[in-house]
């Protein structure tokens, strides 16, 4: 049986794309693939009003600090050795990240919900909505305080309900068909070949004859 690739229709619109919140969404998981975080990879993705995306950010140390040196531990006995107290949370970077002026009325997607302190930016950003993936730390107070100040702020959230449970990147389809993007040459019949041979013949003898008087006339007698 031929894959789906292989019988698509190219002269019809595609009816399988990736609609606008799985787009962003699926791009925010994956810039979470950059994330070192050992534990938790998370990424968030801003997009604005016309739907055009404006900041990415994924966890991670701040710059200049190198992830090599500084902990990834999150059960240390000590405060210093937690990573906790290092790693810049998604929410942030994605908005110091930003390609645009502010981010005032823009959809941030996001894979967690974001924590008390992630809150606090976001209000002060002036994004105004959180669609995310999980609310796995839901019942911890810096989840509670989060949706407290959200709340007041008035900033909307809501969990995210993918159409594509997955999506799969294969490097390999851009290759689908092998298909040339340039036109396909019109096919010639027997009489356009004649009629171009004939057109070509005449050419030909006109330039030889050119040639011959080498651009004199020949004299009179």
């Amino acid at each position: 049986m031929e894959s789906p690739a292989n019988t698509r229709d190219i002269n019809r619109k595609r009816e399988d794309y990736l609609e606008w919140p799985d787009y962003f969404m699926a791009t925010a998981f994956l810039a979470a693939k950059r994330s070192k975080d050992p534990c938790s990879q998370v990424s968030a993705c801003i997009v604005n009003e016309d739907n055009v995306i404006v900041g990415i950010g994924y966890n991670g140390m701040p710059k200049k600090c190198s992830d090599d040196e500084f902990p990834w531990f999150k059960g240390s006995k000590s405060d210093l050795d937690n990573k906790y107290l290092y790693v810049c949370h998604a929410e942030l970077n994605a908005i110091l990240n930003k390609n645009s002026v502010d981010v005032r009325n823009c959809t941030m997607f996001v894979g967690l919900f974001p924590c008390n302190e992630c809150a606090k930016v976001i209000i002060q950003s002036g994004v105004k909505q959180i669609i995310y993936m999980s609310d796995k730390h839901g019942m911890k107070q810096s989840t509670i305080a989060s949706k407290r100040m959200l709340d007041a702020a008035g900033i909307k959230y809501k969990q995210f309900a993918p159409k594509n449970r997955k999506i799969i990147i294969d490097f390999d389809e851009i290759n689908w068909n092998d298909q040339n993007q340039l036109p396909t040459s019109p096919v010639m019949d027997n009489t356009a070949k004649l009629e171009k041979m004939s057109l070509s013949n005449g050419l030909r003898t006109r330039l030889d004859l050119e040639h011959s008087f080498n651009g004199h006339k020949p004299q009179e007698s």
